[in-house]
């Protein structure tokens, strides 16, 4: 699991800041300003005072590796990475705090799974959010990645906005939708949202005018009963303003994916919201069925939620299989290969993101790890009992 936040030892006298790394010390001089100099520390000794000048931190990492005496290197603005932050690569960006001693990985250039998280705010409360809502001024954060977007590389294939509900942020949640359009046009686009606000059409439409090429609205949806689907995100009247959010985004032409969590509360009902979606909701772009992740306010529930995925086999398949035959584009995300059957394979993808995602020791012997989803760093709390090592050299046509 990589960590995405850590402290520095070395502070000195500057606001907080967002910096671009890089490696070259060839870059022109007026681009440096908004760069800081990465430096790997075996590689110091070769570093001269021409190729660190103008850039805006000079950023060491690898300093475990060596003995350096780094009170000679005589630069204004310095920084050691700890070793947990090693992984840190020129096009990354970063945010320091130098005062404090706070630094915090924005965006991975490397990376496929880079996200947008704007607030910790929500006006839903659901029973397994992974992120628990907070009523708290984090206002910050937008303009954070304001700064950031335009130093992303365009050549990154997807950015994902989350939070909290980034809609409650309202115009500022479109800003960042701009920007995005603006600077990574060529960049997917992928919002998680509750959908509830796009219940306003006016809201839908302004999204809508943005015209962003490549964008997604996932949102949520765990039953075809509103008095369920309430019930677990703790949210009166939940059920209608989703629905209605989700029509007001087809009419506006911005694609929706719909997502339904298995767990103790929805599971009963899979095939029923599947020929729900399928009659009420054709036009949406894909439908997901995820596993649980064992964070917030999950661990708190767990009782009311987990259920083994081995025990929901049937009604998985039934759910995914019924979306597939009629055309639907259908996923299984969050789940391993060893606890679904084989004609859910071709279904289950690798969804959770790299600096989270990690496999169990048994793990190391499966002849389809690769292929495997994984699991949440969380789920040594609360796992499977069905987890094997699949050795077989007989392959699915599709690769797996």
């Amino acid at each position: 699991m990589l960590k995405l936040h850590s402290s520095i030892k070395t502070k000195f006298n500057k606001e907080t800041f967002i910096t671009k790394l890089t490696d070259s010390t060839l870059l022109p001089l007026p681009l440096r300003s908004f760069n800081s100099l990465l430096v790997d520390a075996t590689n110091l000794e070769n570093l001269n005072s021409q190729a660190t000048q103008e850039f805006e931190c000079l950023v060491i990492k690898n300093s475990q590796n060596i003995d350096f005496d780094y009170s000679n290197i005589h630069y204004h603005n310095l920084i050691i990475l700890p070793s947990e932050l090693n992984y840190l690569d020129s096009g990354d960006i970063i945010k320091v705090s130098p005062q404090s001693g706070k630094i915090s990985t924005l965006y991975r250039k490397n990376s496929n799974y880079n996200v947008i998280f704007m607030t910790e705010r929500c006006n839903s409360n659901c029973l397994m959010c992974s992120q628990p809502p907070r009523n708290i001024d984090d206002s910050y954060l937008v303009e954070d990645y304001l700064k950031a977007i335009p130093l992303m590389s365009p050549e990154t294939l997807e950015i994902g906005i989350t939070g909290g509900e980034p809609t409650l942020l309202k115009n500022d949640f479109l800003k960042i939708v701009t920007a995005c359009r603006d600077y990574l046009p060529s960049t997917a686009l992928h919002v998680l949202s509750n959908g509830k606000l796009f219940s306003y059409l006016q809201y839908a439409c302004s999204l809508a005018q943005i015209q962003h090429p490549d964008l997604m609205i996932g949102i949520p949806l765990y039953s075809d009963i509103a008095s369920i689907h309430n019930y677990v995100v703790q949210a009166e009247d939940a059920f209608d303003q989703t629905i209605r959010g989700i029509l007001n985004l087809e009419r506006t032409n911005v694609r929706v994916e719909i997502r339904v969590v298995v767990h103790q509360q929805t599971y009963q009902r899979l095939e029923q919201i599947a020929r729900f979606i399928a009659r009420n909701l054709p036009f949406v772009s894909h439908i997901t069925f995820m596993g649980l992740e064992i964070m917030g306010h999950t661990r708190a529930n767990l009782e009311q939620l987990w259920i083994d995925p081995v025990d929901y086999q049937d009604k998985l398949e039934e759910a995914v299989c019924y979306l597939n035959r009629r055309g639907m584009n259908v996923s299984i995300y969050n789940h391993q290969l060893c606890v679904l059957r084989k004609s859910l394979w071709p279904f289950a993808k690798k969804s959770i993101s790299d600096w989270k995602n990690e496999y169990f020791p048994e793990c190391d012997a499966c002849t389809v790890k690769d292929k495997c989803g994984g699991f949440f760093s969380s789920s040594s709390l609360r796992f499977s009992n069905h987890i094997n090592p699949i050795v077989s050299k007989y392959l699915l046509p599709n690769g797996i």
